[in-house]
């Protein structure tokens, strides 16, 4: 049976394209990250789930050539001819993620036939929660329609689209779980060698996000600059030891080894990933013990990296962090995704969840005059076609 979110697309596509032939609808999911933050890009570990929330794409072949698509959400219409797509430049707005994607489908010999496209997505822009990815992934399914593409290869093929059109130096996370999310599971991501592996939580823990509503500008330029620094740490530490490619090959004595030649905003950035990679392994073997205060714990020393070393948190996140783990039945709290703004995520006990909610929400009102927006996080399945 069709979803709520599936019947909305549909309508809107029949609304916005009448006397279209019926529409396909294809669903990718946006994601949290529970820990691994900025290690994706230092091919180390992640572990994200999918979330139900998701970009909707229905679809549909037309006759006159074009290649158009419809925001929903928006209220927004772009069109061009087919054969003009494979020399478009980004247009530095919300369609650069479909023509990404349409542009590497065509690099990678896929034809495209002109096409139809409705797009109503769930996950909330500028959240942290990877709203862009769920539109590559949910794109790049409508356009393949029933040609077969091997899910790695889909999802490496939307983080070029990202990489090499909108310009942003991402790592595999988003797209990869957005195409390999598991129902009931989080997702354990070796962003070398690209295998996963499903890691349940203990029973008995919720995980919530909440969105400060804000994003800052500082993100987009700051996060080409983390690449850059985590770059540099890898040349010096590499002077020493060749054998570390990436920051996921490095220890803290290695670098310790370095820091005379390192500035120290340079040591504090590599510092966080290497950290970070050993929480993730850490936080892995606290869940298969069920020591949710352990898993708590971890949270909040990773936002405390993410604050202090990486310096991409910002004082909205840090405010909701610094509240959250001061209420009943809360184990930790830490920023999820690039930072700047987007959400927090806390890991807390299910029947504390109303009455979090609800303090949350009064405190950052009071403090910010903004209503955060909560909801708890679903492990979802990735992304695919929707019934009818």
């Amino acid at each position: 049976m069709a979803s709520p979110s599936s019947k909305k697309v549909t309508q809107a596509f029949e609304t916005q394209y009448p006397g279209s032939a019926a529409p396909r609808v294809w669903r990718a999911p946006g994601r949290v990250n529970l820990i691994g933050e900025h290690t994706d890009y230092n091919l180390g570990f992640v572990l994200p789930i999918a979330l139900d929330k998701a970009c909707y794409i229905a679809a549909a072949p037309n006759a006159d050539g074009m290649f158009r698509l419809w925001s929903e959400n928006l209220g927004e219409s772009r069109e061009w001819p087919i054969e003009a797509l494979a020399g478009l430049k980004p247009a530095k707005d919300w369609s650069d993620y479909s023509i990404g994607v349409a542009q590497q489908l065509l690099a990678a010999g896929f034809p495209l036939a002109p096409v139809n496209l409705a797009i109503y997505s769930t996950v909330p822009v500028g959240s942290g929660l990877s709203s862009s990815a769920a539109l590559e992934v949910s794109t790049a399914l409508a356009l393949l329609a029933r040609r077969a593409m091997e899910p790695l290869e889909l999802a490496k093929l939307c983080q070029r689209a990202e990489r090499e059109f909108v310009g942003m130096p991402c790592g595999i996370m988003d797209q990869y779980i957005s195409v390999f999310g598991q129902a009931g599971s989080a997702v354990r991501i070796d962003c070398r060698s690209l295998e996963n592996a499903a890691v349940t939580l203990p029973e008995g823990t919720a995980i919530v996000a909440v969105n400060t509503m804000v994003k800052h500008e500082l993100g987009s330029s700051a996060y080409r600059h983390r690449v850059q620094e985590c770059g540099e740490a890898v040349q010096a530490i590499a002077t020493l030891a060749p054998e570390v490619k990436s920051l996921r090959d490095a220890t803290i004595a290695q670098l310790d080894a370095v820091s005379a030649q390192l500035s120290d905003v340079v040591l504090r950035r590599a510092r966080h990933v290497i950290t970070e990679d050993d929480r993730v392994n850490a936080f892995l073997a606290a869940s298969a013990k069920g020591d949710r205060e352990e898993l708590g714990r971890l949270f909040l020393a990773s936002h405390r990296s993410l604050q202090h070393d990486y310096e991409v948190s910002c004082e909205e996140l840090d405010f909701l962090v610094d509240n959250a783990i001061g209420l009943p039945g809360v184990f930790g709290a830490r920023m999820t995704g690039g930072g700047f703004g987007g959400c927090i995520v806390s890991l807390m006990k299910p029947d504390a969840v109303e009455a979090f909610e609800a303090a949350i929400t009064a405190s950052y009102q009071a403090k910010y005059n903004l209503t955060a927006q909560v909801f708890r996080c679903i492990p979802s399945a990735g992304a695919g076609e929707e019934t009818r």
